[in-house]
């Protein structure tokens, strides 16, 4: 039997994940709900791009799409710029009853260590009061940091570092409220971002690092940030606007989990709006974007993973990997027992059905 499934926003990845639910077998989709008044009323195929009149419309309403009573709900509604607001979503929709999988807010991938009791004990409660499960994940905070790591670490004799890498070029990325308003991009170098304020860095990928940290069976000591910036040389414009002169336009940043005054876990991001600027940073292993593993131990290892798509650029097929994880984890999300759940606590497994759209069945 189908799985009933209600799905949140229909942005980047919520259109992405929209049309999988969509067209995979494995779930029914039972309602759509969105933000934007224009897209209230709107066919679900129409939203996600399939041209299909799948005959679930959309609306604003959480409360009455709940009322269908859905087996899980797919959350990916933005959580940067609106996390208390997220939270009290996904609060209501677990205490209703409704597993959720989640694309959003980047903290529940492994609050703990981050979020402070009075922040993680409401979404616990809530997951005992509907007898539901929560699972949260993406790209990177996501499955480079998860996945990756422990399926090739467990190849190893003896590992001494773990660096993950994501290298690419954004200038195709129409995430206008992420890019600007948070990572900083077209700011003078004076200015700084959100994302550069003292702790941010890692409190946002310090989820990952606590995680694999526990994965490999120890705890860290300290968790530090750095960060370099570079400005545009001159103005051009980006899929999600414009670029003046002296405006960054490129930055490398990374967040270090420190364990017996050791660097043993890294995460390090390369982004660029142009491939001509910093040619001294990582350079991706294909035109556009890629991500990289790297391994120090015995034996060690350099992964590149290089997503592609045909039905967009790197950046596309980044997004889409994204928006898979949530959705092929389904299944497990919703037999797993209630609570807040991990990479660590489901099984690896989470591509089990991914033939269903192209095998007889």
């Amino acid at each position: 039997m189908a799985i009933r499934v209600l799905h949140v926003a229909t942005g980047n990845v919520g259109r992405i994940a929209l049309s999988q639910l969509i067209e995979d077998p494995r779930f029914e989709l039972a309602g759509l709900v969105v933000s934007d008044p224009a897209k209230v009323g709107r066919d679900a195929g129409d939203l996600a791009g399939l041209g299909a009149v799948t005959g679930v419309t959309a609306t604003a309403d959480l409360d009455a799409a709940l009322a269908a009573r859905p087996d899980c709900t797919v959350y990916c509604a933005l959580g940067e710029t609106r996390l208390f607001e997220a939270l009290a979503d996904i609060e209501k929709i677990l205490a209703s009853g409704s597993n959720v999988a989640a694309s959003s807010p980047v903290p529940l991938i492994y609050p703990w260590g981050l979020l402070p009791d009075r922040m993680i004990d409401p979404i616990e409660k809530a997951c005992e009061a509907g007898g539901t499960s929560l699972f949260a994940s993406g790209v990177d905070p996501g499955w480079v940091n998860d996945l990756l790591p422990f399926a090739i670490a467990s190849t190893c004799q003896r590992v001494e570092q773990v660096r993950c890498s994501e290298i690419a070029d954004y200038a195709t990325y129409d995430g206008g409220p992420v890019m600007f308003d948070f990572m900083g991009f077209g700011r003078p170098l004076d200015e700084l971002p959100r994302m550069f304020k003292p702790g941010i860095l890692a409190a946002s990928w310090g989820v990952s690092l606590r995680m694999m940290a526990r994965g490999f069976g120890f705890e860290l000591d300290e968790i530090t940030e750095s960060y370099e910036r570079e400005p545009a040389p001159e103005a051009f414009d980006v899929a999600a606007g414009h670029i003046p002169a002296g405006g960054v336009a490129a930055m490398r940043f990374q967040i270090t989990g420190v364990a017996v005054g050791k660097e043993v876990l890294v995460i390090d991001h390369t982004t660029r709006l142009r491939d001509d600027l910093r040619p001294d940073w990582p350079r991706p292993a294909q035109d556009g974007g890629s991500y990289r593993l790297e391994i120090t131990g015995e034996p060690s290892y350099r992964v590149d993973v290089c997503p592609t798509s045909a039905k967009g650029d790197h950046n596309y097929a980044a997004i889409a990997a994204g928006a898979g994880r949530i959705v092929n984890a389904i299944p497990d999300v919703v037999a797993a027992p209630p609570g807040l759940r991990t990479p660590l606590d489901l099984p690896f497994n989470t591509a089990k059905g991914v033939f269903a759209t192209t095998l007889p069945r």
